[in-house]
């Protein structure tokens, strides 16, 4: 079984060595996030991007998050975020789109994928090459 302790390396072994490639990382996330994870409740997924300048630069950044709740003896402890990021230098098309979908906001996970793929805001990017991408998890 999954465990949130290992859960980035698991994402890392489904995509395998070509993580610039957004439409194979996204179907593996897709599966990924379909299979269960030891302690979690609810799935909690998130599909955001838009230009920020998080790292020091401004760019466009397009991700997909698997966010985990964890709990010690039954009482919350903290979150993780599992993170596939792709960056962008940012143009006048891209400076148009920003969006943040959580999958809460769905009735399944299908449905919210469906809704994801039909967006302006990920076909756009989803044909693009990035600059950059990087997938890890964190404590949030």
């Amino acid at each position: 079984m999954i465990t949130v302790r290992n859960a980035e390396s698991h994402l890392k072994d489904m995509i395998g060595d070509d993580t610039d490639d957004i439409k194979k990382v996204w179907d593996a996330f897709k599966g990924f996030c379909k299979e269960p994870v030891e302690g979690e409740e609810d799935k909690q997924i998130l599909f955001e991007c838009g230009i920020y300048d998080f790292t020091g630069e401004e760019l466009f950044h397009f991700g997909f998050v698997r966010q985990f709740s964890i709990f010690e003896d039954e009482e919350y402890d903290h979150m993780e975020q599992l993170h596939c990021l792709f960056y962008f230098k940012p143009t006048e098309e891209l400076g148009t789109l920003e969006v943040a979908e959580w999958s809460m906001d769905y009735d399944d996970l299908d449905t919210f994928f469906n809704h994801i793929e039909n967006l302006r805001e990920f076909k756009i990017p989803l044909n693009l090459k990035p600059i950059s991408s990087e997938i890890y998890q964190e404590e949030v």
